[in-house]
C-alpha cells in the first residue's frame, strides 16, 4: 500500500484529495493546522490504519517515521478574506511550509506536488494564460502576499528539483468549486450559492464584467493525481477553459439553477482584482491526457445536492 502525505488535507481541495487517494488504496497521512480547514471535511473518513490525521502547521518542521511515496503540498491560506487577515502567515506557509514539505519529500525520496495557482499570472495581459506566461503581479498590493507566496513556492520547488534532485511537479490550479467550500470563504461561487439559497441579493463587484473559469472539484482532483503520477516537472495548468464567464453571468446562472428569487447587488471592485482568467490547458491535454469533464450547471446541481437541496427544473 503506497503512502501519501497531504498537507492542508482537512481543507476544501485537500479533503477531496484524501477521499480520492483512499479510494485508490493509498495510506493517507493528512496534515492540517485547521486555520482554514475543518475536521468536518474528513469526519466521514473515520480513523484506521489507512488514514491518519495529524494536527500540524507546515511552517514547523515535518517529521514522519515511516516510508512516504508522494507528498501533496496543498496547505495554503487561499481565500482573500483569510490572507488579508493573515498576511504574514500566508507568506510563511508559501515559503517555510513549502521548504519543509520539500525537505520531507527529499528525505523520503518521494514524488512531490505543490498546489500552485492561477494567481501567479496576476491580472494577466495574455489571454488565455499558458504556462509560459510570466504574469502581471503587483507584489506590494493586497493580493501580493498570496500571489508572491505561490510564485516563491514554485521557484523553491524547481530549485529543489534542479539542485537536490527531488522528483517534483507544479500544478497551477484555476478557480475550483464544489462541496466543502467554506460558507464564509469569500470566493464568488460559494458566496453566490449561499446567498441564492438564503434568498439574499447576490453581491457582484464592479459591473460584473470580470471573468473567471470554473472547474468542478472532482475534475481538479483528478488532474492533480494524474500530474503527480506523471513524470512531468514543469508547471501544468489545471482548470476548465470551457467555462469562462463573467461574474454577472455566474450570478445569473446560480439564480437559475437554484430557482432563487434573489436579486443582484453591485459593490465596488476590490483593488487588483484580475479582469480575466482562463487557462490554456494544451499541456495538460498533451502531457497528462487530462481535461475536465463536468459541465458547469451539472457541477452546480451536484453541489446543491450536497447541501440537500433540489436544483430548479430546467
Amino acid at each position: 500500500m503506497p503512502t501519501a502525505v497531504v498537507t492542508g488535507g482537512a481543507g476544501f481541495l485537500g479533503s477531496h484529495l484524501c477521499d480520492h487517494l483512499l479510494g485508490r488504496d493509498y495510506r493517507v497521512i493528512c496534515m492540517d493546522n485547521l486555520e482554514t480547514g475543518s475536521l468536518e471535511n474528513i469526519a466521514h473518513i473515520g480513523r484506521g490504519p489507512q488514514f491518519e490525521f495529524r494536527y500540524h502547521d507546515v511552517v514547523d518542521y515535518i517529521e514522519i517515521d515511516e516510508a512516504v511515496d508522494v507528498v501533496y503540498h496543498l496547505a495554503a491560506i487561499a481565500s482573500p478574506i483569510d490572507y488579508l487577515r493573515l498576511p504574514l502567515h500566508s507568506l510563511k506557509v508559501g515559503s517555510y511550509g513549502t521548504h519543509n514539505a520539500l525537505g520531507l519529500a527529499k528525505h523520503k525520496r518521494a514524488r512531490f506536488l505543490v498546489a500552485s495557482t492561477s494567481e501567479v499570472y496576476g491580472d494577466p495581459q495574455v489571454h488565455p494564460q499558458p504556462e509560459s506566461y510570466w504574469g502581471n503581479v503587483n507584489p506590494v498590493g493586497p493580493r501580493g502576499v498570496y500571489d508572491e507566496a505561490k510564485r516563491y513556492g514554485e521557484a523553491l520547488t524547481m530549485a529543489y528539483h534542479h539542485q537536490q534532485g527531488v522528483d517534483t511537479s507544479i500544478a497551477r490550479i484555476f478557480n475550483t468549486y464544489g462541496p466543502r467550500m467554506r460558507s464564509n470563504d469569500g470566493r464568488a461561487s460559494v458566496t453566490f450559492i449561499q446567498q441564492a439559497m438564503e434568498g439574499k441579493p447576490l453581491t457582484v463587484f464592479g459591473d460584473g464584467s470580470q471573468t473567471r473559469s470554473l472547474c468542478y472539484v472532482d475534475d481538479t482532483i483528478r488532474g492533480l493525481v494524474t500530474l503527480a503520477e506523471s513524470g512531468e516537472h514543469l508547471p501544468v495548468n489545471i482548470g476548465n477553459p470551457d467555462h469562462e464567464l463573467t461574474m454577472l453571468d455566474l450570478a445569473q446562472t446560480v439564480i437559475r439553477v437554484t430557482g432563487s428569487h434573489s436579486e443582484i447587488a453591485f459593490e465596488a471592485l476590490p483593488m487588483d482584482d484580475p479582469q480575466v482568467r482562463r487557462p490554456d490547458i494544451s499541456r495538460a491535454r498533451e502531457v497528462l491526457g487530462w481535461q475536465p469533464e463536468v459541465d458547469l450547471e451539472e457541477g452546480l446541481r451536484r453541489w446543491l445536492a450536497a447541501f440537500g437541496r433540489e436544483p430548479a427544473r430546467a
